[in-house]
């Protein structure tokens, strides 16, 4: 992978679970962090039934930031199709803004190079609680969600921002370890909207703070009345 060297814990353990290496974080035994000449090596020891599943499907590719299909051998490798996620809390509109700018500020390694993507865990009050960075976003989502798993995070009580495209992979991602809600700061995808549809998950797009757009299980994202006012007689 090329990736941003920072948090690989989370990344070993983030990476094997949305691409369904492994069921549960239970079964990462262990993760060696070893530096190489050209880079660093992640270890990753798991069950011995799961590591003959992963030999059936190995990449030969190296993977890249901007694909997260780079590297499988069929399209039936590439193209999963994870159970319906399960029903989790609604969230308001005002969460959805109180998210986005929450990640802005929390973007620190942007901040100083503009140059690599987010994935942020927010609750259902739009409070930002976890956020990881990477130069490719599929690492930034593996990464958030091996730090969630890792912390005992609850994935039907909030909701994920990405400040980057809602593709296929990231949408497969989310929704193979339960995600319900996913925002997007830009476009998705045909696939993406697809796969949403087809696993119970709400999709944002063109998430800003001028506006937005609900492509799939719209009822999840919720406006607030606006409060009435009383006049005195």
């Amino acid at each position: 992978m090329l990736a941003t060297p920072a948090d690989y814990e989370d990344f070993a353990l983030g990476f094997s679970l949305s691409e369904a290496i492994i069921a549960g974080a239970g079964e990462l035994e262990s993760v060696d962090v070893e530096p190489a000449l050209a880079g660093i090596e992640l270890r990753i020891r798991i069950p011995e039934a799961r590591a003959e599943v992963l030999d059936a499907r190995v990449r030969q590719l190296t993977g890249r930031t901007g694909c997260g299909l780079c590297g499988a051998q069929t399209l039936e490798a590439a193209v999963r199709h994870p159970e319906a996620v399960a029903a989790c809390e609604p969230i308001t509109v005002e969460a959805l803004h109180t998210a986005l700018a929450g990640l802005k500020a929390r973007q620190t390694i942007n901040t100083v190079t503009g140059a690599t993507h987010a994935a942020a865990w927010a609750g259902n009050d739009g409070s930002v609680m976890l956020v990881r960075e990477d130069v490719g976003r599929h690492n930034a989502l593996d990464k958030l969600i091996g730090a969630m798993l890792r912390t005992g995070v609850d994935v039907r009580a909030g909701f994920l921002v990405v400040t980057s495209r809602a593709s296929y992979e990231m949408i497969m991602k989310s929704a193979t370890v339960g995600i319900g809600i996913i925002a997007a700061i830009s476009a998705p995808t045909a696939l993406a909207i697809a796969l949403a549809g087809e696993a119970n998950v709400t999709l944002i797009a063109f998430a800003r703070s001028e506006g937005h757009s609900v492509y799939t299980h719209a009822a999840r994202l919720q406006t607030l009345p606006s409060p009435t006012r009383s006049i005195a007689q």
